[in-house]
């Protein structure tokens, strides 16, 4: 993936801003010094864009980072194909590419494990065909071995059943569409962990649940509160009829002589592997867009306390000093709202103090300004000798 050319397209801006401001943050810079001191360098990027575009530069590099690891680890086991390369590229998020990953994962024992230990692979692998040359007894029974644990044909189909069980749990494409599936009808469902005596902040939670698609994201975040401090439990419950319908029309052959048997490993591997891990990632991503959500809500609530007036029924000129870039001025009324702008060059290098004297006169006469702000920082002394020297001349 080109990661410049990703941000490019996903933020919106010019290829020139993102290389030159991911240039200035692997340097080091920070957001507010970026957004401030180096206008001239992002093409005027405000701090928000660039912030985004720090976030996803992170985001993006990890995901690359993840990515190459995934493809070296198969590789090495001597199973990459184009086809999986193909899919391991076009790969667009973290879950994507563990759902490509994990069949290849290094796994602790597992009951497919065992299974392949004492040679039940072929069998499985006869039993997903679903084009028996022989009855599948017959064929099992060739797989009997007491020496490796297999004593009987039963114990060998079970075994194969294992072995398919864990490869439907492992397919990227199935677990993608009961994601997806699961997003789009599944219900976030909460309980009381306990009988509670005592009023608490989860009252409405006790006996809750609705649909994941409307699950607000304050709502997410109250419910993992609740569950951490063991007052609720929590569970994402899909529509389970509807999703093992869907994995057999996926899986199984129209006039398969396995019908029966592969709707037992398929329940299996939904109930026992699939639906566990897929509600913790679910979970997860809801956590992560609900915090993300939260953080929007709180910028935006620090920005209009910010920018609440800070001294009732005054208005005020407001000056940010600096010296190349000149003197931001703004004049806002006694309710915080704006009046006019501009910018003045008072200080060096420009020294044009007569016109600044004279655009700030003019302004403090047309809005009847009773204070002058001045902001601390760079060029804020200069700027403070230069009104104090106006302020002389004025009534």
């Amino acid at each position: 993936m080109d990661i410049l050319k990703q941000l490019q397209i996903e933020l919106g801006i010019k290829a020139s801003q993102v290389e030159n401001t991911v240039k200035l943050l692997d340097e080091g810079n920070t957001v507010p010094f970026i957004a401030r001191y180096r206008k001239e360098v992002t093409g005027s990027l405000d701090d928000q864009i660039i912030r985004q575009l720090a976030e996803r530069l992170t985001a993006l590099r990890n995901l690359e980072e993840k990515r190459e690891m995934v493809r070296n680890a198969i590789t090495e086991q001597g199973a990459m194909t184009d086809e999986l390369s193909a899919k391991l590229e076009g790969a667009m998020t973290q879950t994507e590419i563990e759902d490509i990953y994990r069949p290849y994962r290094p796994k602790r024992r597992t009951r497919a494990s065992i299974a392949k230990e004492k040679g039940l692979a072929p069998l499985a692998e006869y039993i997903f065909g679903q084009a028996f040359l022989v009855p599948l007894e017959e064929y099992a029974a060739a797989f009997v071995d007491a020496e490796k644990g297999v004593e009987s044909v039963a114990d060998a189909i079970n075994g194969a059943k294992d072995i398919l069980a864990e490869q439907f749990s492992d397919d990227a494409d199935l677990r993608k569409m009961l994601r997806e599936e699961t997003m789009k009808f599944g219900q976030l469902v909460t309980k009381a962990a306990k009988e509670q005596t005592e009023p608490t902040v989860y009252e409405m939670y006790y006996d809750y649940s609705e649909p994941l698609q409307k699950a607000a994201g304050h709502r997410i975040l109250a419910v993992n509160r609740g569950e951490k401090e063991g007052i609720l439990t929590v569970k994402l419950e899909g529509d389970e009829e509807r999703l093992l319908q869907k994995l057999e029309r996926k899986l199984i052959r129209k006039n398969s002589p396995a019908v029966e048997l592969l709707q037992e490993v398929i329940a299996d591997s939904y109930k026992r592997l699939i639906a566990p891990s897929l509600e913790r990632e679910i979970r997860n991503d809801l956590t992560e867009k609900a915090e993300e959500s939260a953080m929007g809500v709180f910028r935006e609530n620090l920005k209009q306390l910010l920018l609440q007036p800070p001294i009732k029924g005054k208005t005020v000129l407001a000056l940010d000093p600096a010296y190349r870039t000149g003197c931001k001025i703004a004049v806002i009324d006694e309710t915080g709202k704006p009046l006019e702008t501009t910018v003045v060059y008072p200080t060096p290098p420009q020294n044009k103090t007569a016109e600044a004297e004279k655009k700030l006169t003019a302004l403090i006469k047309k809005y009847d300004v009773d204070l002058i702000s001045i902001g601390n920082g760079t060029a804020s002394r200069e700027s403070e000798q230069f009104v104090a020297e106006m302020l002389k001349k004025l009534d």
